[in-house]
């Protein structure tokens, strides 16, 4: 575990829901190893994107870009399944609408909300996928809109339900900091092309930057059965558009549209520093940053979002570690501490 020098720890729950104004909603398809994650904001946030994986699959992506008009978002969703899971965005909007949530244009009689979304690859992970007339994820975002509170499993759970990351499984994963003034907080569906843990120790390689026990105790045994898999990048491993680590970052600061844009692209070193090699061809990779704007930020604004992006960074790297620890078998995938003996 880490000397923490800066002195961020973890807030109460060591979830994204810590930052306050956050709730989250898992809902999966067991049989078909895939699910959906939903972030439900109290308020409107404002949201920016970073997409950095060379296969992504994304809606309302475009409309983040800081030169663009939309400002704001009503709840953000990250879904496995591919172009199939990005229903699930679409059952969120409608029962937002619904809701009443949304922009109004004159007197039209539904809003209309913001739903940005991110999808991984799972379809060849061994879950049946014999859906019928309808894939499951419109179904699902329904199930994981109305779940949204503020505790939420990790590992096998949501989006992360099907993951594998590199050769072992992967998951969701999440994690907060606060240094005292601001809080950051981050949930990681990992289903990386990448390997998460490093082949010479055997350790995670977001083990550095651990808080406390949250990815278990220090093992400096080498673990034989996991050095030499997808880091090496196999033709068997890397297959376009098969993969891919989709992420939120949230923070009670104050921050402009171009500002979360910033943090979207500082936090995504997280994935660097704790899936090797990250931003491939074959994965998407994408971070959303959410700022509910609760913290003003102070008189230098530049200089507090550079240590608000260093925190996201460090968060989402424990995020991942944790997806990793967290993580249980699934079918002939075997988890990180299955084989530690943890």
């Amino acid at each position: 575990m880490s000397d923490i020098s800066s002195g961020e720890m973890p807030g109460p729950r060591n979830l994204i829901t810590d930052v306050a104004g956050i709730r989250i909603g898992n809902a999966g398809d067991p049989s078909g190893l895939s699910g959906v994650t939903v972030l439900v904001p109290d308020r409107v946030l404002t949201v920016a994107a970073d997409i950095r994986g060379g296969a992504p699959g994304g809606r309302e992506t475009g409309a983040l870009e800081p030169e663009n008009l939309v400002e704001e978002a009503h709840a953000i969703v990250l879904s496995g399944g591919s172009v199939f899971g990005l229903d699930a965005a679409s059952a969120v909007t409608t029962l937002l609408a619904h809701q009443g949530r949304g922009f109004r244009f004159g007197d039209q009689a539904w809003p209309c909300p913001v739903v940005p979304s991110a999808v991984l690859f799972d379809l060849m992970n061994g879950g049946s996928k014999a859906w019928g007339e309808e894939p499951p994820y419109r179904q699902l975002g329904r199930i994981a809109f109305e779940a949204a509170g503020l505790d939420f499993d990790l590992g096998n759970a949501g989006a992360g339900l099907g993951a594998i990351a590199g050769a072992i499984k992967g998951g969701l994963g999440s994690a907060s900091s606060t240094n005292g003034v601001f809080t950051v907080g981050a949930v990681v569906a990992v289903n990386s092309v990448g390997s998460c843990v490093n082949p010479r120790s055997g350790r995670l390689w977001a083990y550095d930057h651990a808080l406390g026990d949250e990815m278990g105790p220090d093992c400096g045994r080498p673990l034989a059965r996991l050095a030499g898999t997808k880091v090496e990048m196999s033709p068997q491993a890397a297959r376009p558009g098969a993969n891919t680590t989709i992420a939120i970052v949230a923070t009670d600061a104050d921050l402009t549209k171009s500002e979360a844009k910033r943090l979207a692209i500082m936090a995504a070193d997280g994935f660097g520093i704790s899936i090797r090699p990250a931003h491939t061809p074959f994965d998407g990779d994408t971070v959303f940053a959410a700022a509910t704007g609760l913290t003003a930020l102070p008189e230098n604004r530049a200089l507090a979002l550079a240590g608000l992006g260093a925190m996201a960074s460090r968060t989402l790297a424990r995020a991942i570690g944790r997806a990793l620890w967290h993580a249980k078998p699934a079918g002939s995938v075997s988890s990180y501490r299955e084989i530690l003996g943890a």
